[in-house]
């Protein structure tokens, strides 16, 4: 399959064992055994997550231990022939927001995430990192540290500057935004030497006005990345849809008139492995759960998709289905369908995904992202700038019109 000589594949990585506890209890061979199979499988590029709490304990202070364990983790990606992208501030996570206790707000506040912080689950809200200059300044610091300490490694690829953040604050006007992300962006890249740098957004970013916009990411970061998944999206008809993750990644190109990643894509799948599930455990979860060859095949046809609409790349989510020890422990206790996205299983053995990605070879991964111009029919006489008078709208009947454009009516 030809792909255009910018396209690279990647994934987004926790270990199977250790999910969102990984920095608490990190293991090197663990990470070893794994990054091997990612470059076995043709992932070149592997996306990491820095929970905050682990990170940054006070908002003075860095832990040298985690700071230890990363650069450990960064030198067993080169030796392995992978390159990394850090994201910071983490932050949003399958569906709960992981925070450092300093970070939260007393009181009862009832919140659509609830927050993990110091082993217990608070309903509350959280500092705006936006806005409120201790945390600006705790987020530079986190900054100084982890970029000096890892600049010139050349297993860097790109920091991230957040996970879904619009999850668990929204800025109060776009102007703190802009400013915030003129800080961040600024001090990346002071303190590595020029690394390129992103922001995971996601479909909700695109459906609501978060005062956030692609417009915005783009006046500061190198590329754009979305992450999306037909079944999380009301005004998607077919949940395996593969042209919805194109779709997303064509509007953010078109809004942000940067080039874009797109971050995360996938379906959670069935376990063939044991131990055996109740007879009702899939009407307990939140999405479907699609057999392994579905999968397979739906991650062909985005990847195909992807790569004719002029994304940069793709990165799937994510490394492995989370082992069975993990499903008593949040947020995999309540929220079923998580424990299942993996390209391969609990066990490290491949599903038929993995195989799928071996089709993509990887150019070097330091090619520039460059720049993209989004002409297509379906976007003429489209006006960027009032997308978010009424964005979902705007989002579904865009949708509509790039699926006439698809079969030809337009």
């Amino acid at each position: 399959m030809s792909q255009k000589p910018y396209f690279h594949t990647g994934i987004n990585y926790w270990p199977a064992n250790k999910a969102m506890y990984w920095w608490r209890d990190f293991e090197a061979r663990e990470v070893e055994e794994d990054f091997k199979k990612l470059a076995d499988y043709n992932f070149r590029m592997v996306r990491i997550f820095l929970t905050w709490e682990d990170f940054q304990p006070s908002p003075d202070k860095i832990s040298q231990q985690a700071l230890d364990y990363l650069q450990k983790t960064v030198d067993v990606a080169f030796a392995c022939g992978l390159h990394l992208m850090p994201t910071f501030f983490c932050g949003h996570m399958s569906g709960i927001n992981w925070m450092p206790t300093w970070m939260l707000v007393p009181g009862i506040a009832r919140q659509r995430f609830p927050v993990y912080s110091d082993g217990q689950i608070h309903w509350c809200r959280t500092r705006n990192c936006y806005t409120d200059l201790e945390v600006i300044a705790a987020q530079s610091l986190q900054i100084q540290k982890i970029c000096g300490s890892l600049k010139g490694h050349p297993a860097i690829f790109s920091y991230d500057l957040g996970n879904e953040a619009s999850n668990w604050v929204i800025p109060p006007q776009r102007s703190d935004a802009r400013k915030w992300l003129a800080t961040m962006t600024s001090q990346i890249k002071d303190c590595s030497g020029g690394v390129y740098i992103t922001l995971g957004m996601h479909a909700e970013d695109l459906e609501e006005d978060r005062r956030l916009w692609p417009q915005d990411a783009a006046c500061y970061c190198d590329f754009l990345s979305m992450h999306g998944y037909p079944f999380y999206l009301s005004w998607v008809e077919d949940p395996m849809d593969p042209s919805l993750v194109p779709f997303l990644g064509i509007v953010t190109a078109w809004l942000g008139q940067k080039p874009v990643l797109f971050q995360e894509f996938g379906l959670p799948t069935r376990s063939i492995l044991p131990p055996s599930l109740p007879a009702d455990y899939e009407s307990t979860c939140l999405c479907p759960l699609w057999t392994e060859v579905e999968a397979a095949i739906y991650y062909d046809k985005v990847l195909q998709c992807l790569g004719k609409e002029g994304m940069i790349g793709a990165m799937a989510w994510c490394y492995a289905d989370y082992a069975p020890s993990l499903w008593g422990k949040l947020p995999l206790n309540n929220i079923f369908h998580e424990r299942h996205f993996g390209i391969f299983r609990h066990d490290g053995s491949a599903k038929p995904a993995a195989e799928v990605f071996l089709y993509y070879q990887n150019p070097c991964i330091r090619d520039k992202p460059g720049t993209t111009q989004v002409r297509f029919s379906w976007l003429y006489g489209k006006d960027r700038d009032k997308f978010y008078q009424h964005p979902k709208n705007n989002l579904s009947r865009l949708y509509q019109r790039y699926k006439e454009w698809l079969k030809g009516g337009i």
